[in-house]
């Protein structure tokens, strides 16, 4: 008798698959339809999930879903391309019960994620090109050296002040601080003993090396603005009182595209200008605004001196609120300019209030 082959046949039947990324492994849950299939661990492969998808459900349309986190989106765009359509989203964004907060647990984890991507409830990060990342990593890495050079700089400056190392009347003006002769200055100090003098100089050369790195990337981002895929969007952004080179190289690497802000406070939530709020009844704490806004932040306290019409509206909002408070009012009317030049493709002209 010959035998009954029963091949399985998915076809319009849909696969959710719910990721819960790390290092070494993937905790992996998959929901086909309305029935829970399995939850298991597998290596972080986006080919080992593919393989198992297609060997177990063969003809099925696959979906999968990941938070967003350390692997960043290469997972996504391996998983799209051999045929699960994936998403990242932002872990703040998944539905979560009580019990699930309290109790987190990896596998947990990965069935609240194909839970949530079965029923909708998931919104999608957007996901840059690759060309987009390597851009945006490089305006970045200007932040880190500028970031790593002021805290080299602090350390100095603790030396100086714990061996009670005085400054020349000549340095007495904050603004001559680093310049090459206060460099040379600082060279030239001797302590007692050779391992102190060791240690200071350890100090000097990392100023100096991150000195030659910060040049290093700032002539590189001149140059990254020069090319067509920044130079009309940032010579539009410089002509804003206030806007610099690396305000608008940052600002541009990192929204990519403004016509995915459909509103200016979503432009707002994302550059880090809206605060974080938690309150409870009649208690209400408001958050500081993120690093991301700090950088508008400096920008809007350059506009203030140099545009009058802002000025005006910073010294009106300083007579009901704090300063403080009223500059970040004023980076998000800065911020609105910039989303004005962009979306209308035109330069800011200083008489518009």
């Amino acid at each position: 008798m010959p035998k009954q082959i029963n091949k399985m046949d998915f076809t319009g039947q849909n696969i959710y698959c719910g990721i819960d990324v790390h290092n070494k492994d993937w905790k992996t849950t998959i929901l086909v339809e309305e029935t829970f299939h399995k939850t298991f661990t597998q290596p972080p492969e986006p080919i080992v999930l593919s393989a198992y998808l297609e060997n177990n459900f063969p003809g099925g349309t696959y979906f999968a879903a990941y938070e967003a986190g350390f692997c960043g989106f290469w997972v996504q765009k391996e998983l799209s391309r051999l045929g699960v359509e994936t998403i990242i989203t932002n872990p703040a964004d998944i539905p979560t019960t009580d019990k699930e907060k309290r109790q987190k647990e990896d596998f947990r984890d990965s069935r609240k994620i194909a839970r949530s991507l079965k029923n909708g409830d998931l919104q999608a990060i957007y996901v840059p090109s690759d060309i987009a990342l390597e851009d945006r990593l490089l305006i970045r890495s200007r932040y880190t050296i500028a970031k790593d050079l002021r805290r080299n700089k602090h350390r100095i400056k603790s030396f100086m002040h714990f061996y009670g190392i005085r400054l020349p009347e000549e340095f007495s003006n904050s603004k001559s601080h680093w310049s090459k002769k206060f460099m040379i200055w600082l060279e030239g100090i001797k302590l007692r003993d050779d391992s102190g003098n060791a240690a200071l100089a350890i100090l000097i050369k990392q100023v100096n090396t991150l000195s030659c790195e910060l040049t290093s990337v700032k002539k590189q981002m001149t140059t990254l603005s020069n090319q067509p895929r920044f130079k009309q969007n940032c010579d539009l952004l410089m002509s804003i009182q206030g806007v610099g080179l690396i305000t608008s190289m940052r600002f541009l690497s990192e929204i990519v595209d403004i016509k995915r802000f459909h509103s200016l406070d979503k432009l707002a939530s994302y550059v880090g200008l809206i605060p974080s709020t938690n309150s409870s009844g009649d208690n209400q704490k408001v958050g500081d605004i993120t690093p991301r806004g700090h950088s508008l932040v400096e920008s809007a306290w350059k506009a203030v001196g140099k545009d009058t019409v802002l000025m005006a509206k910073y010294y009106q909002l300083c007579k009901r609120m704090d300063s403080n408070k009223a500059i970040i009012r004023i980076a998000k009317k800065l911020l609105a300019r910039m989303a004005f030049v962009l979306r209308e493709k035109k330069a800011y002209e200083i008489s518009m209030a």
